[in-house]
């Protein structure tokens, strides 16, 4: 028998708007790598190696993550436990651009634009490539 559909609206309800400050230990971090059993690599701006952390089971087939996504990570939840794991997701960011307004966003993780103005660079469209040899060229032509 499936979930209730209430249940989802629910989780669906808590991740689509970003809180006012983030908890003590929880930090935002980029999915680099979705490992499996519901395990995923993530970058986190302040270590260079990437973290492991698990998807709890209230998002588990409700919310998918995507790579490239950001995610809330708690890095206290392990501590007392020795193992591979060094953290929780808490919660899913969803609206990127409500997070991205938020006092705690990193700003390692601000947006760069995808394209410049080309004010400095000419544009090549709809023009040839240039010869690499145009004296070799000509004599190639007239002989």
């Amino acid at each position: 028998m499936p979930r209730p559909k209430r249940n989802f609206l629910v989780t669906a309800n808590e991740t689509s708007t970003p809180p006012t400050s983030l908890g003590n230990g929880h930090e935002i971090a980029r999915v680099q790598k979705a490992e499996g059993k519901n395990l995923y690599t993530v970058q986190v701006p302040d270590r260079v190696e990437p973290l492991l952390v698990e998807l709890p089971s209230r998002f588990r087939s409700q919310i998918w993550i995507r790579r490239g996504g950001y995610v809330v990570v708690d890095r206290s939840v392990f501590d007392h436990r020795e193992n591979k794991l060094d953290g929780e997701i808490v919660n899913i960011v969803r609206d990127e651009k409500q997070w991205r307004k938020q006092a705690y966003w990193p700003a390692e993780f601000i947006a760069k634009p995808t394209y410049s103005d080309g004010s400095e660079d000419e544009s090549t469209v709809g023009k040839m490539p240039p010869l690499e040899d145009q004296d070799s060229a000509e004599e190639s032509l007239g002989s």
